[in-house]
């Protein structure tokens, strides 16, 4: 097959494009704008999911097959009962610290997504992700939509930037697993991604947590993340929301008695 057929997704389509700054960007989200800005490539879409049958992966934009061809995923182990833990960190909210006390907790590994404003504003924490073991993903250094670059060298830089940061700030090198903001995204940022060696991540299941101003109850956190769960799941959770601080340890424990464990991004299948 080349290139991607777009799946239009009809009525029950759960849009989960991340298009709201507020729980990525934090305020890098200003400098968008200054990134590049040529023209818009062709197949430009926003990452989305249809859940049509509870407890079973969802249909997304391309599938698993298609995403596979760039390096890219959207599912893990389909095959077995495994969960990928994932958070996008676009500013420290005062929240991270007791999430990765949960993960410790239950010796669950997981991946955080990182900006450039999260590691200026936060280097003990982001040091301390890298040091129990969790990978540190790239979120790019200015969170810009990243579907509005077309040059390999501007998209590069994005890149490439905030894998200096990192390196300068925790003496290590940043995990090759790339996250695009606000989930838009073209075939040819994929390309882009897999051509500097990354591999570029989406998710299965995701909610409406990135709202600082109204976040959803405990209740309704556990109605969209419970009946939803499905094996191979990667989930998508924002660091900068209080409800999932609160549930995180709930959360992990149910799943655990639903018979998932938790595995790192490096175990997704080849």
């Amino acid at each position: 097959m080349t290139g991607f057929q777009w799946r239009k997704l009809g009525a029950g389509v759960l849009a989960l494009s991340l298009i709201v700054l507020t729980g990525c960007g934090g305020k890098n989200g200003e400098a968008a704008a200054a990134a590049g800005t040529a023209a818009v490539p062709a197949s430009v879409d926003n990452w989305g999911l249809s859940f049509q049958t509870e407890g079973q992966a969802p249909v997304g934009n391309a599938g698993a097959e298609e995403l596979a061809q760039y390096n890219a995923y959207y599912l893990g182990d389909t095959s077995e009962k495994v969960i990928y833990l994932t958070f996008d960190c676009g500013y420290e909210n005062g929240y991270t610290e007791q999430i990765l006390d949960v993960l410790k907790a239950h010796n669950a590994p997981a991946a955080f997504f990182v900006v450039g404003h999260m590691i200026e504003s936060a280097p003990e924490i982001v040091r301390r992700m890298a040091a129990e073991g969790h990978i540190v993903g790239n979120h790019t250094y200015h969170h810009p939509d990243m579907s509005a670059i077309a040059e390999q060298a501007a998209f590069q830089e994005e890149l490439s930037s905030l894998e200096t940061l990192y390196r300068e700030t925790t003496g290590r090198e940043m995990s090759r697993f790339y996250r695009p903001p606000q989930g838009k995204y073209s075939v040819e940022n994929l390309r882009q991604a897999q051509a500097m060696g990354y591999r570029t991540v989406f998710w299965s299941l995701a909610y409406v947590d990135w709202y600082t101003d109204n976040q959803p109850s405990a209740e309704e956190a556990f109605s969209k993340l419970i009946p939803r769960i499905h094996d191979g799941a990667i989930v998508l959770l924002h660091s900068t929301s209080r409800t999932n601080a609160e549930i995180l340890d709930e959360l992990l424990s149910r799943w655990e008695d639903m018979g998932y464990h938790f595995a790192s991004l490096d175990e997704l299948p080849a």
